[in-house]
């Protein structure tokens, strides 16, 4: 009898939590195609590759157009670039302050020099960009590792768990899988011309290759992005995507045995089988916009290339979810720049143009492709690439085609993810109101359930402050001893004193939407621990023609301290008036109508001394607190956002 309850304990326990995250076996990779069918899809000896060949001069004109000048003239500021030694404190820094921008910045400026006289020399073709292109391609090489010190000891993808290298054992993460498909297309293209200078800059770079990112791929399983050895509960994030996309590229151009590279590419399926598993079936990105590109759109990347790959045989571009989860960039955009910014997502963003409309065109997603259009012709920057060669050679393909479609903008009257609990309102008025549920555990989670975000006329007015530069205490058992995960610096109450709490088993509950009424509501009770003892919290939203109606109903089991109701907000606010919060933001003036006889005002300023906060708020951020007079155990608060007029 024991072990019976014991063995319906453990079910019971295993259900809750995937019912949290909402984990469900779709599998869908591995429906798509057998390990068979795709040793027998696969297109051999890179003929699946559609740019012309190094040697082809006219293919290269035609598919570059314009932008050939610009590549040759990005390449010829790197041929006097001075490659930069990563040294071994600079490593040993994020273990010791925290700073890990210190050994990123010379490491990410090495690999931005080798993609400028990587596409210069694609460009040109004379051989000129060659040798200085060499110089990068040799000396990363040299280096012990090309994952980042973050990674390194952060992330625990060393087993030493150390920022330092060790010479022992080589690790795929982000970076150094960016650096091994980035290698990969140089290896692909310039193998032949380096042999011409000395054959062994080509054999030791395939060997690099070969060790660091092949082999190693093949034989450990251990690195938590591969998600093989998934607990229940456990988080699949960006990572998993980002990581397998350069991995399959890398054997695309590299492995031609068709035997091992079945076996790579099947793996690489099943990998990426589990994010989508992971990932809800309405298509929402819990890590908000500035993750899309990281997580969704190296998802698409990472299927573009199966489906070259394998001649069109093994693709997902028909699947409903697929397409959703390319959609919500388009519906988390705002306008002029703001998107919906939950989670460690910032408030400016929005995808590039460039993967939107590929990803749409995949999809056959008019939405992204109108959107993107429409993007591309108000901030034509797009031939920005980072160290990404695949999307930088996509991008070119494409920009012909892209550049002569004129595009609209998309006004969705609202968006609703009924698993992931995202919730977008919009009216005739200039009002757009995003709120959410979910759980205190999502990737790159702040701890927000129930908050909402209001802007008017694309501007910000209430918001959500996002995430400050990264450092050792954002991934660590310190992250929410920062106040921008905090609860309390969100647009939600502290319950009893209370703020939320970090944990799956902290969540909304009770999740509703209705768009006839444009009306929101998650019982929030259960994202605040027991010292709260709150019974029931119900934050709700009604969005109507000229305002925003907010209003918490709850009941406490018994009364510990007075609530607090915070709003974060920027611009101009002046609290001097009982009863008004009035804000004006850049023209846009809204009031928020509190009953002066049930709170107390407080302005708190925040100072913003972090440059990745300040860029997009600006010096200062206020959060306005209305601190309840009258302890009482159950009740209504009512709040009211109207738009002011001139």
């Amino acid at each position: 009898m024991n072990n019976r309850k014991i063995i319906i304990s453990t079910l019971l326990a295993f259900l809750f939590i995937t019912y949290i995250n909402a984990y469900t076996e779709k599998n869908l990779l591995q429906q798509a195609a057998t390990l068979e069918q795709v040793k027998s899809a696969l297109i051999m000896d890179q003929k699946w590759v559609s740019y012309p060949g190094y040697t082809d001069r006219g293919g290269w004109d035609k598919l570059l157009g314009d932008n050939k000048t610009l590549l040759i003239e990005r390449g010829e500021k790197a041929l006097s670039y001075t490659w930069e030694v990563v040294k071994a404190t600079d490593y040993l820094e994020y273990e010791r302050s925290g700073n890990r921008d210190i050994m990123e910045s010379p490491f990410g400026r090495n690999n931005n020099a080798i993609v400028n006289l990587f596409l210069a020399e694609l460009a040109e073709g004379k051989g000129r960009f060659i040798d200085q292109l060499i110089n990068g391609v040799f000396y990363s090489c040299e280096m012990t590792s090309w994952v980042l010190s973050a990674h390194l000891g952060g992330q625990g993808a060393q087993t030493s768990r150390r920022s330092l290298p060790d010479y022992k054992e080589h690790v795929i993460d982000l970076t150094s899988g960016d650096l091994g498909s980035m290698l990969s297309w140089v290896y692909y293209f310039f193998h032949a011309e380096f042999d011409k200078v000395n054959p062994a800059i080509s054999e030791r770079l395939r060997h690099e290759l070969q060790v660091r990112i092949l082999d190693t791929y093949m034989e450990i399983d251990r690195f938590w992005w591969m998600a093989f050895d998934l607990k229940p509960g456990g988080m699949v994030n960006n990572w998993n995507p980002w990581c397998n996309s350069n991995v399959l590229q890398s054997f695309f151009l590299l492995e031609n045995d068709r035997d091992k590279l079945a076996k790579a590419v099947y793996r690489t399926m099943v990998s990426v089988d589990k994010f989508l598993n992971y990932t809800h079936l309405d298509g929402g990105c819990e890590e908000g916009p500035s993750y899309w590109g990281h997580a969704a759109g190296k998802m698409y990347d990472y299927l573009q290339m199966l489906s070259d790959g394998t001649g069109g045989k093994v693709s997902l571009f028909s699947n409903d979810m697929i397409r959703k989860m390319g959609e919500y960039i388009v519906r988390s955009y705002v306008g002029n720049g703001w998107v919906v910014n939950f989670a460690d997502a910032s408030a400016r963003g929005g995808g590039g143009a460039p993967i939107i409309y590929r990803y749409g065109k995949a999809v056959k997603s008019d939405m992204m492709i109108q959107h993107a259009a429409y993007m591309n012709h108000l901030k034509k920057d797009n031939l920005s690439f980072g160290r990404d060669i695949f999307r930088a050679l996509q991008t070119l393909l494409y920009d012909k085609e892209f550049n002569s479609i004129e595009g609209k903008p998309q006004s969705p009257a609202y968006s609703w993810y009924p698993e992931t609990e995202f919730c977008y309102m919009t009216n005739k008025n200039g009002f757009f109101v995003a709120t959410k549920g979910g759980y205190n555990n999502e990737s790159h989670n702040h701890n927000d359930l129930g908050t909402f975000s209001l802007y008017l006329n694309t501007t910000p007015i209430f918001i959500d402050a996002g995430v400050g530069t990264y450092t050792r205490q954002t991934f660590s058992s310190e992250r929410y001893t920062i106040w921008t995960m905090q609860s309390n610096y969100h647009n939600l109450p502290m319950i009893n004193g209370v703020p939320q709490k970090f944990g799956s088993n902290y969540k909304a509950t009770d999740v509703t939407f209705n768009p006839k009424s444009m009306y929101f509501s998650a019982n929030i009770a259960q994202a605040y621990p027991e010292e709260a003892n709150v019974r029931k919290w119900t934050r709700s939203y009604t969005l109507k023609n000229n305002e925003l109606r907010v209003e918490d109903n709850f009941v406490l089991d018994k009364i510990i301290a007075p609530n607090q109701i915070n709003f974060l907000t920027w611009g101009d606010v002046d609290v001097s008036v009982a009863g008004e919060i009035k804000v004006n933001v850049k023209g846009e003036k809204a009031v928020l109508k509190y009953d002066k006889n049930v709170f107390d005002v407080e302005k708190e300023t925040i100072k913003q001394d972090d440059s990745r906060l300040s860029n997009v708020w600006g010096s200062e951020v206020y959060r306005i607190s209305l601190n309840a007079k009258k302890e009482i155990q159950s009740g209504k608060y009512n709040y009211t956002i109207k738009q002011l007029k001139d």
